[in-house]
Formats: C-alpha cells, structure tokens, sequence
C-alpha cells in the first residue's frame, strides 16, 4: 500500500510538473534566433517591430527578419490550438521567420493599437511591405501558405 502511495503521489507531481509552462522562456525582449516564439510586451514591440510612438502614421519595421506575431490569450480555446503550431513554425523557420506572441489581456496597448476584438488574430509582417492579419485559427497548412505568400519565404 505504501508503494502505490508513493508511486501516485510521484505520478501527480509529475503530472503538475510536465503541465506546467515556462512564461518567461524568451521572454527576455530579444529577437528569438533559437526557435523560439519569444512574448513580446509594448516596450519590446517597439525596439524589435515597429516604434508607433515615434512614428506613429507609417508602419516601419525595424527587424532583420520577417516575423508572425500571434496575439493571443490564456483563457481562449482557439489560441491554445494555435499555439503548438506557432512553436513548430518557429523551429522549421528557423533563422528565416521570428515568431512571437502577444498576450491581449496583458498588452492592451498593442491589441488596441492593432484593433484586436477577435483572438486568435496572427499578424504576419514581411520585411518590406504591409502587415497582414490573419483573425480565427487555423490549421498549419493554411499558416504555410501564408508565410510562402505574405512573408515570401521558402
């Protein structure tokens, strides 16, 4: 009795244990060349994407890359479908495609700048061009052709 005592209360931890995510893995602000699908706040929008205070009529993008920007939420049903999608993109585009996320209910700013009233809303920014926006999730091959389309990349 006392080993299936440990063995379940070991499962359960366990359980607990794989469960749970790591918020703050990249999420340090940095450009993710790793991949990663980094979160990304106002402050780190602005260094890594688009300065909209400083420029706030044209959209400049200031990256290396072109980049997805999935904005999203915890409590939504359809971002947490989306999301395993977004963390494969970013391991097979890797140092191609930057993929990063924005949380809505944290980064009200960015979601109203953006006028995000329907989440999963994935925005993909190519290196030169306009920004397009993707609202309702979607399965990965609909993602593919979108970063073939939109962000040019092969």
């Amino acid at each position: 009795m006392k080993k299936l005592t440990f063995l379940l209360l070991f499962l359960v931890s366990f359980t607990f244990t794989a469960c749970s995510s790591n918020d703050n893995k990249g999420n340090n602000g940095s450009a993710n060349t790793d991949g990663q699908v980094n979160k990304l706040t106002a402050e780190s929008f602005q260094k890594l994407i688009w300065d909209y205070k400083a420029n706030p009529r044209d959209f400049v993008f200031k990256g290396d890359q072109p980049c997805i920007i999935d904005f999203y939420a915890d409590w939504c049903r359809p971002c947490k479908m989306v999301a395993p999608i977004m963390d494969e993109l970013s391991k097979e585009y890797q140092g191609k495609v930057r993929i990063y996320k924005v949380n809505t209910d944290e980064q009200r700013e960015l979601a109203g700048l953006f006028n995000i009233s329907s989440i999963p809303a994935v925005m993909f920014v190519p290196k030169n061009g306009k920004p397009q926006m993707s609202v309702g999730a979607m399965q990965k091959p609909a993602y593919l052709e979108l970063i073939r389309n939109v962000l040019v990349v092969k």
